[in-house]
This record gives C-alpha cells, structure tokens and sequence, in this order.
C-alpha cells in the first residue's frame, strides 16, 4: 500500500474520526496521559525542520528526538490549515509525505465546500512507539494520545459551533508513520475513534 493519510472527512475532528489505525507492537498501552503530558504538548511550537543529512542520526533518542519535532511541526501546521480551511500560508509540505498532504488538502476542499472551519485547541500527547533506524528507508511509530475537548466546528454561513460527533470518546488513540529519506517526514495518519485513552 502506498504512503497515504489513512483518514478523510470534513474537519479535523471527523478527520480523525471512523478511521482505524491502532498502534503497532509495541504500544506502550492505553492510560491516560496525565494533564502535564497534555500541557506540554499544548504549548510546544513548531521548529525548524530538521536536519536534511542523507542519513538519519545513529543515537536512538536523537532519532526520537527528531521524529517528535517533526510530528509537533505537523501537528501545528495542520492546526493552523483547518482554522482557516486552508494549506496557504503554511508548511505542511516540510513535514508530509506528498501523498498525506493531499489527503489533507482534499479534507480542506471539501471544508470550503461545506463552509466549515474549526477553532479552539487539539491538545495531544504523542510519544515514539518503534523506531527501525536500520531499515532502508528508516521509519518510526508515533502513538498519540488526541483531546478534542477544546476542538469545534464552526458552521462559517451561520456562526454557529457545531455539535461534535455523538457516542465518541474525547480523547482517543491517534498512529502515525514516518519515515525518513532527506529529512523525517510523516507518511500515515490513522485514529482510532473507538479507542479512547
């Protein structure tokens, strides 16, 4: 199966929503993160790319390291996108693989066709699950744990904040894969909505 963003929907919550995606092997479980987890991730801010040598760091907590700024990069630009239902102005294309950037940029289309945005906060918790350095190309787990207690739609004709899903958990299990080959860069995103933790 191709690289591909394994998740499609209207915004960022129902991007998230219905698609399976559980963790690989070595999930670390499913407790929940605590506040401080959340906290810190709430405030971590986009960097820098990261390094673009043609070979990935030998140290595993470098890679690790690595594999989180770019996940967190991510993560922020995509924040940034729904809001405003839109990739202009942003650098998604630094952190995802072509082919997840067009899914994602597919979720937008089909928000401006529904003229819906979202505001508020997606507050997160991600760690790296497996990391493969010697493989060829590298790649790399990440389990999150997503909180979408702060996160809404918003219904752009009329105003108004629209209800979230009904019966879903508010925060669920998130996977995502990267890989490495110039720099790291997120290749899936799968959630796991029946997945609380």
């Amino acid at each position: 199966m191709g690289v591909t963003l394994r998740c499609g929907a209207a915004t960022f919550v129902l991007v998230l929503a219905g698609c399976g995606g559980g963790g690989g092997e070595h999930d670390k479980g499913d407790a929940k993160p605590s506040a401080g987890a959340y906290a810190a991730a709430a405030t971590t801010g986009p960097g820098a790319p990261v390094s673009s040598a043609a070979h990935p760091p030998s140290a595993p907590d470098e890679a690790e390291a690595q594999v989180l700024k770019v996940y967190d990069s991510m993560w922020a630009e995509q924040m940034k996108a729904y809001r405003a239902a839109s990739a202009e102005g942003t650098d998604l294309k630094l952190y995802m693989a072509p082919d997840a950037l067009g899914a994602v940029e597919a979720d937008l289309d089909r928000m401006n066709k529904e003229r819906t945005q979202m505001r508020g906060d997606l507050r997160h918790a991600p760690e790296v699950t497996t990391l493969a350095l010697g493989a060829r190309p590298p790649t790399a787990t990440v389990r999150d744990c997503v909180d979408s207690s702060r996160w809404q739609t918003l219904d752009t004709t009329t105003g108004w904040r629209l209800p979230p899903p009904a019966g879903q958990p508010v925060r669920y299990v998130v996977t995502a894969k990267a890989e490495h080959g110039e720099r790291w860069t997120v290749t899936e995103y799968a959630a796991d909505r029946t997945r609380p933790c």
